[in-house]
């Protein structure tokens, strides 16, 4: 209660995976809905700067990021053994050494894009609704690096933990996230707690700052049970994992005024 409120600017983030596990599902799960990329959630949901001439020609993020899908991790909870177009649950690339490779897909829409099969993505929240593509569990893959080893290398930065809050436009383009505990990191050691953190971006242009992911030691899942699409309604369920990762030079910005 008693932390600064953060002083606007530029900052090296390091984010821990449970704030991971939304961005994530907000600026990559989202646009990688192939029925969203193809136009079919404009009116309610949105569209998608992931559009099909993007598939394996679009640098999503840097080298370091590759996001997996994987509806077949037991205990998650998009793995559900077959989709309910009757198709067997898979595992996936979406974005393969920062380039966007993969959509989540159902029977309807994988022929659009010249795929001979669903990815098995087609989820109804009961047997009263219309299943529909909803996003798959997709992951950060680890990396190398410890969280100790992530946080030494940055000079000026701050250390989020927690979901907190987000705004993300139609497109999934540009957005801006907070969180629940923000630390200050000061020549590689954490000092102290700040408040009022927010930090806004260009979703391809966050992932393309990320020079560092740390290893499978550090990886953690958190799952979503609330993702709203479709008319009328129905919630999504899927698990997000991540280790913590490192993103250079972000703006970040005051969430309420100092006075």
């Amino acid at each position: 209660m008693k932390a600064p409120v953060v002083d606007a600017g530029e900052y090296d983030l390091v984010l821990d995976p449970e704030h991971l596990s939304l961005t994530i599902h907000e600026s990559c799960g989202h646009p990688s809905e192939l029925d969203r990329a193809l136009g079919y959630e404009a009116n309610y949901a949105g569209t998608s700067f992931l559009t099909p001439d993007t598939r394996g020609t679009f640098r999503y993020g840097s080298q370091h990021v590759n996001l997996v899908a994987n509806n077949t991790e037991p205990e998650t909870l998009a793995a559900t053994g077959y989709d309910d177009d009757g198709v067997q649950c898979q595992q996936w690339d979406i974005v393969r050494n920062g380039m966007f490779v993969g959509y989540c897909t159902n029977r309807e829409v994988a022929l659009k894009i010249g795929e001979s099969r669903s990815r098995g993505s087609n989820r109804a929240d009961g047997w009263g609704n219309i299943p529909m593509v909803r996003i798959a569990n997709i992951g950060l893959e680890p990396g190398s690096a410890t969280i100790d080893q992530l946080i030494a290398n940055v000079k000026h930065g701050i250390y989020i933990e927690g979901h907190g809050s987000y705004s993300i436009d139609q497109r999934r383009y540009n957005f801006q996230f907070g969180g629940d505990v923000f630390w200050l990191i000061e020549d590689g050691r954490r000092t102290h707690m700040l408040r009022d953190v927010i930090y806004h971006g260009i979703t391809p242009e966050f992932w393309n700052s990320c020079d560092g992911v740390a290893d499978r030691s550090s990886r953690r899942r958190y799952g979503f049970i609330t993702c709203g699409k479709g008319q009328p309604g129905q919630s999504g369920w899927m698990t997000h994992a991540a280790s913590p990762a490192r993103f250079r030079k972000i703006q970040v910005i005051r969430g309420e005024s100092s006075s």
